[in-house]
């Protein structure tokens, strides 16, 4: 993803965001996405995006995140970064709600989230890019 594009609406109405490659952090505040303000902050030790000041997505290290849409019953999205490390994602869902992750359309489990929605797992990205699929 091209660095003056740290986000960006895609044709389907998905966000893309995130650079993982910057060595300083970036960053877009405000942005207009469906009648919401978005920022994110990203580099290549976190990318962190937000909807309105509240918080939607973090990854440790930082990602690349594509085609990510949130739907009544979880997220999907694509995400990419350094082959070095797992990325630690955090995704901001419903309270205390239970979701199947799903990578590369493969089940890796059930995951409850805490009593602030936040659900946490780590992705293997040394294989490149990987679909994630959330789902209540």
């Amino acid at each position: 993803m091209a660095a003056k594009n740290l986000i960006t609406v895609e044709s389907d109405n998905s966000l893309s965001f995130g650079d993982y490659t910057l060595p300083q952090k970036s960053k877009v505040e405000d942005f207009p996405y469906e009648g919401n303000l978005m920022k994110v902050k990203t580099f290549n030790e976190i990318t962190k995006l937000e909807k309105n000041g509240m918080f939607v997505y973090e990854s440790v290290p930082g990602t690349s995140v594509y085609g990510f849409a949130e739907h009544a019953d979880g997220v999907e999205f694509s995400v990419e970064g350094g082959a070095d490390e797992d990325a630690q994602i955090t995704v901001g869902l419903e309270d205390e709600t239970e979701y199947e992750i799903f990578v590369d359309d493969a089940s890796v489990g059930k995951v409850k989230t805490n009593l602030g929605g936040k659900l946490n797992f780590s992705l293997d990205l040394s294989g490149g890019k990987k679909k994630v699929v959330i789902k209540k």
